[in-house]
């Protein structure tokens, strides 16, 4: 037959109590009352992340209607640039061909 030993009779015998009073401690009141807090705090996080991811699509969403603006007015004056340059050159072999 087998020995009984003490000290890991004690330390399972700890281990259950430690098991016990930790569910107790963890399902008091003041336990609720901390998990309520830090729930509340995690919730007041998230809005503030929320609210500046919002912020910043804002602003990509502005900058990127800018930048199409901007590249439609560069071709716009490209266009009229390269127009010109048709009709000066149209003008020149016209000239040309009168001499």
């Amino acid at each position: 037959m087998k020995k009984i030993d003490p000290k890991k009779t004690g330390i399972f015998a700890a281990g259950v109590l430690f098991g016990t009073a930790g569910i107790k401690i963890l399902s008091s009141k003041d336990a609720k009352k901390l998990y309520t807090n830090c729930t509340a705090a995690v919730l007041r996080a998230k809005e503030c992340v929320m609210k500046t991811a919002t912020t910043v699509q804002e602003n990509a969403e502005d900058i990127y209607a800018e930048a199409q603006q901007i590249n439609e007015e560069r071709a716009t004056k490209e266009a009229e640039v390269f127009s010109e340059e048709e009709v000066s050159e149209e003008e020149v072999s016209e000239t040309e061909t009168e001499e």
